[in-house]
């Protein structure tokens, strides 16, 4: 059975040699629920799908979510898991390490050695992040068991480098598409060349100056970006269709709808059609909330804006505060060498140990 009073950084190990692809966590789940019921006192735990959630009740003035999910992208040669000591110090290699089994690991950690906090508890173990949002099981609880995601607070387990990394940028794609006339390239001069009308587009691309925007003290650097183009037909004939797929990344003070106007500002007086594919508007990041404010206290003021969407823009839509903080390195998520700092486990169990001591007053 998985340790939760042990070391949190062997409980990343273990958890990390659980394989749990996507749609593939139920032995996981299994584990993680049968060592709560095992060695925890004093919270309500259920099974949801290959999610496990457990809370306490002690009737305390605020509740703090922690939220991590259980699935993993799939293995690339990377099971079980090590450990080694190298130029960049005592590492643990394996995947799920950095997203987000050493967050996982240490919320399970607290839930277990975490005897007298002063608020309630949640916690939010869940499957199928990594794949489309449709199968996510944090939206699944949303609509099954949403008064399970009731708090104060929430803390989602992201691997954010031991800082926390407040809201989410929005995320907008859009498909800007150009028609012409298709004509023999030898006469060119018969047809209307779309590929040719997208040039102004990407001028405009190339030329634009994204916002940077400060809320809480977080600076969201915005950016507007070509992702894709596509058209022609064959090497010797005009195209009478292209498309150019576009990307804003947009702060958190903006809605999706005001993004997608903001898209059709900066491409005005083109003559091109601009569609939405996908978007999910961004979190703003509530550091003022007093649970949030103690949350950064705690971490020495180490704050910094999420670039990027995650999981916390679901909280945000229901009025709560999230915040990112893990000790994995965002940048090693989802490589084939994926490694945690061993010492980052121990500083982030440590970090939140003492803010649940704070708020405890001790």
């Amino acid at each position: 059975m998985l340790d939760l009073h042990g070391d949190p950084i062997a409980l990343t190990a273990a958890l990390v040699d659980i394989p749990s692809e996507s749609r593939d966590e139920a032995r996981i789940a299994a584990e993680v629920e049968a060592a709560l019921r095992a060695q925890t006192t004093g919270f309500e735990i259920v099974r949801n799908g290959n999610a496990v959630l457990a809370r306490t009740r002690r009737n305390l003035p605020s509740r703090v979510l922690l939220a991590g999910h259980l699935d993993t992208v799939p293995a690339a040669d990377n099971l079980p898991s090590h450990r080694s000591a190298d130029a960049e110090g005592d590492m643990l290699y394996g995947c799920g390490t950095s997203d987000m089994k050493s967050g996982d690991a240490v919320f399970l950690h607290l839930a277990a050695t975490v005897a007298e906090p002063a608020h309630d508890l949640t916690l939010v173990l869940y499957d199928c992040e990594e794949i489309d949002a449709a199968a996510n099981g944090l939206g699944r609880i949303e609509r099954e068991l949403p008064d399970w995601l009731a708090a104060d607070v929430a803390i989602l387990g992201e691997p954010t480098g031991g800082y926390i990394e407040a809201g989410c940028q929005g995320t907008l794609r859009v498909v800007v598409s150009a028609n012409g006339t298709r004509a023999h390239s030898a006469r060119s001069w018969l047809g209307d060349n779309a590929i040719h009308k997208l040039g102004t587009v990407l001028e405009r691309l190339a030329a634009y100056q994204a916002r940077t925007v400060d809320i809480d003290g977080c600076q969201y650097r915005e950016g507007l970006s070509a992702v894709r183009v596509d058209g022609g037909v064959a090497g010797n004939v005009i195209p009478d269709a292209a498309s150019v797929t576009v990307n804003y990344r947009f702060a958190p003070d903006r809605s999706l709808a005001e993004a997608l106007q903001h898209v059709h500002d900066v491409l005005d007086g083109i003559d091109v059609r601009i569609e939405q594919t996908d978007g999910a508007a961004g979190a703003l990041p509530g550091l003022s909330q007093p649970a949030a404010k103690a949350l950064v206290e705690a971490a020495g003021g180490q704050v910094r804006a999420k670039y990027g969407w995650t999981d916390v823009s679901r909280f945000a839509a229901l009025g709560i505060p999230a915040v990112n903080f893990g000790p994995g390195d965002p940048n090693l998520a989802h490589t084939r060498d994926e490694r945690v700092p061993v010492a980052a486990i121990t500083a982030a169990a440590d970090m939140l140990r003492g803010y649940l001591a704070v708020l405890a007053g001790g």
